[in-house]
Order: C-alpha cells, then structure tokens, then sequence
C-alpha cells in the first residue's frame, strides 16, 4: 500500500494511527501542502480533490477521505477493531469523529486559512479564526463524552473517536488554544499516546518533518 499524506495533515494523521494500530505498512509519499504539491497533475490523477491523504492499495485502486480509509481498513482487518461492538456506541463513537473531521477540521485547514487571507484578513484575525473553530468544537466534544468511561474516549480501547481526537489537540495548541479547558478529552490523549501505534504516527516523527 502507498499512503500519499503530508506530516501535519491532521487528517493523514488519523490513517496513519489506524495503520499503525492494524499492524499495516505502508510506503509514505509525502506532498508538501504549503507548496501547492497536492495540486500537481499527477496527483490530481489518483486524487481530483488535491487533499490528503490517499491510500493506493497493491491493486492500484486509490481510497480518499480519511474516515472512509479507516473504515474500509477496519473492515479488511478487523482486528482490533476501531469501533464498539454495541450499535448505540458504535453511532456514538462515529457521531465524535464525525465532529471532529467534518465540523472542526475543515474550516480551520490550510486550504481555508489559505482563502481567508487571499480576502485580505489580517494574519492575526485568520489564526484567531482558527483557534475559534477549535475552541468551539472542542468544547462540543468535551460534552460528548464527558459521561463515558475512559480513559479512551468511548471506554478501555482506542476508537475511531480517538484517532479523529488526538490530531485535532495538536491543531489546537498549534493555534494557542488553551486546551486545559478539556479534561476529558486530554485523558483520552494521554491513554491514546502511551501507545506506540500513536506515537509512532505523530507529525514529528515523520520523514518530511520539518
């Protein structure tokens, strides 16, 4: 398998945590986001968005969308698996994540930072946004869980929820949000980063770390 990603895509963050987790290799082709890379032809080929990431599998076949790749990767390999058994938590567990990569993720990315200042926004207004996106969602999934029990985000295993949640803290303090503010949700992190399979898939260990 190949996994087209970038070192801080947050959202090729997630993929390369569920790999890790499913005892997966992959080779890493890395574009750099900030140069305009994903916009290459030749990338635009296997993936017409231009995001990250993509998974080619050995067949040739390419897979976009993060939560899509880690679904179709726990269905292929479902052990251990990235959702509860119980189909209220597995909605539960989808529903967070959802949060996360569909609500917080998107209107904080480069892609969108890259647009607000093309309008004229000021540096320091666009990373105020940002961190506002964070803030706010955050603060929405620390009510989520909040009941559940830990330290994971939905019990004893990491889920789906975790692998969406740990990149979105990084974002977050990249951005100079105070995430103190979330207790429950930095249990989860602290569990999730015991584990090698997460802190093997952090930005900084990656081979196009800058």
């Amino acid at each position: 398998m190949k996994l087209h990603g970038y070192f801080r895509s947050s959202a090729a963050y997630r993929v390369r945590i569920a790999l890790n987790l499913k005892g997966l290799t992959a080779q890493h082709l890395p574009h750099h986001l900030r140069k305009g890379e994903q916009s290459a032809p030749a990338y635009l080929a296997i993936n017409p968005q231009g995001l990250v990431p993509t998974l080619e599998g050995d067949d040739g076949g390419a897979l976009t969308q993060s939560l899509a790749i880690i679904e179709w990767l726990d269905e292929t390999h479902p052990n251990p698996p990235l959702l509860p058994k119980d189909p209220l938590r597995r909605a539960k567990a989808r529903a967070f994540a959802l949060a996360i990569a569909c609500d917080i993720h998107p209107v904080q990315n480069l892609k969108v930072l890259a647009r607000l200042r093309q309008l004229g926004v000021a540096e320091e207004k666009v990373t105020e946004w940002a961190a506002w996106a964070n803030r706010e969602g955050l603060s929405a999934c620390e009510a989520l869980i909040k009941g559940e029990k830990g330290p994971f985000c939905f019990g004893a295993a990491p889920t789906v929820a975790d692998l969406c949640l740990v990149p979105q803290l990084a974002n977050a303090r990249r951005f100079g949000v105070d995430v103190a503010a979330f207790p429950r949700l930095l249990e989860a992190e602290a569990a999730a980063k015991e584990m090698k399979a997460f802190a093997d898939a952090a930005p900084d260990k990656q081979a196009d770390a800058e």
